[in-house]
């Protein structure tokens, strides 16, 4: 057993009594996180730290970190109010769910929320048809898709190139990758990078969209079904003006729904039901989990290589499926870098495009990570040993 009784130093006040809690000792000690209380509520919570990372100095250090990337760290949420009970740790990570969130009961569903879970809930179900169906062109129409709304849709358009701004590309080029993402199903570009702008804004905060501290699931998939709550945290988007004024993003907002339907009915034509089974069900959902594994397990399993201030991890297995999004506290440390896989081994297969396309002239302004932000970002010990 352990008993937490930190209190902000140099401090005059004495704590008062509710904030000695008792609480069974993890396998490793979590670490102080977010210690900015009113003087009238007392906040704390805790999040853990890096699984496989010793990390040196105090909870002051931590905050100082977020606060040298100017981010907003908001109040949080009483241990007084949430029952000890519902708090846990999850599956070989160091990670505690400090916010357990439920969004499938208990509130009231909106028209967009149907809708979103009805289309993941189709696809899942037309995918379950595929091995009735096999057919070795279905097979590779699949995969084809999953490449060019995979890689050139998310990957590289709507997170490295729209929401990042890591390069820039000719327009003719930019709308065809946007495109590409828009056949992934994950949303039109405009809200996909408000909320992914949103979520390095205010990263495993109470106003993250998708955070683990809230449960697995809920960062992984079930945050897709509370378009409120996003709202609720954020407002509505307000950080994507810069997509709004091109007439191109206006019109994919408007029609979005019309062009994946027109891509199945395509795909209907080519090859029947086998084809949609595959290039539909097997391809979204592939492409679908693979995207939200970067939300999820690479904010839970993996190592820290860079003092972010938050749970982001560099997760291997997550990074050979999304092409390499899975280097992900790598680009947490340097959000408007084209590259995340820093290391000669650490394969990044969108970063390899961006570089064939820097090569043919048709990427330019192509940004890295300075050395001297590298050493700004390094831990500590890191930083001594250089």
């Amino acid at each position: 057993m352990a008993v937490i009784t930190s209190w902000p130093p140099n401090s005059k006040l004495n704590p008062p009594s509710s904030l000695l809690k008792t609480i069974h000792k993890p396998a490793r000690k979590p670490l102080l996180f977010n210690l900015r209380q009113s003087i009238s509520s007392y906040n704390i919570s805790t999040i853990s730290t890096p699984r496989n990372r010793n990390l040196t100095g105090n909870c002051r250090d931590f905050l100082s970190a977020h606060d040298k990337r100017k981010k907003e760290v908001p109040s949080v949420q009483s241990i007084s109010t949430v029952e000890e009970s519902k708090f846990h740790k999850l599956l070989w990570s160091d990670v505690i769910v400090n916010r357990p969130r439920n969004v499938v009961v208990g509130r009231k569903w909106n028209s967009l929320d149907i809708a979103t879970a009805g289309v993941v809930v189709i696809m899942h179900v037309l995918a379950l048809f595929a091995p009735f169906t096999f057919n070795w062109g279905a097979f590779w129409v699949a995969v084809a898709l999953y490449v060019v709304t995979g890689l050139l849709g998310i990957c590289l358009s709507f997170h490295r190139n729209l929401s990042h701004r890591s390069f820039k590309l000719p327009k003719w080029l930019e709308y065809f990758c946007s495109y590409c993402g828009v056949q992934a199903l994950q949303g039109n570009p405009i809200d996909w990078v408000s909320t992914h702008r949103y979520h390095h804004q205010y990263c495993d905060s109470e106003k993250d969209p998708h955070s683990p501290l809230e449960g697995f699931w809920f960062s992984h998939m079930s945050w897709l079904f509370y378009h409120n709550a996003i709202v609720e945290r954020c407002g509505e988007p307000s950080n994507v003006a810069d997509l709004e004024k091109q007439p191109f993003y206006r019109f994919i907002r408007s029609t979005y729904v019309m062009h994946p339907l027109a891509l199945g009915a395509l795909l209907y034509a080519m090859g029947g039901f086998p084809y949609l089974a595959w290039g539909m069900g097997v391809r979204t959902i592939w492409v679908y989990h693979i995207t939200w594994l970067v939300n999820s397990a690479c904010h839970v399993w993996g190592s820290q290589a860079w003092n972010t201030g938050d749970l982001s991890r560099n997760n291997w297995w997550v990074a050979m499926l999304s092409f390499g999004e899975g280097w992900h506290n790598n680009h947490h440390a340097f959000e408007y870098s084209a590259q995340h896989g820093l290391e000669w081994w650490q394969i990044d297969i969108t970063w390899y495009t961006v570089r064939l396309l820097e090569a043919i002239g048709l990427a330019t302004d192509v940004k890295l990570p300075a050395q001297v932000h590298k050493q700004r970002m390094a831990f500590k010990s890191q930083s001594m040993a250089a």
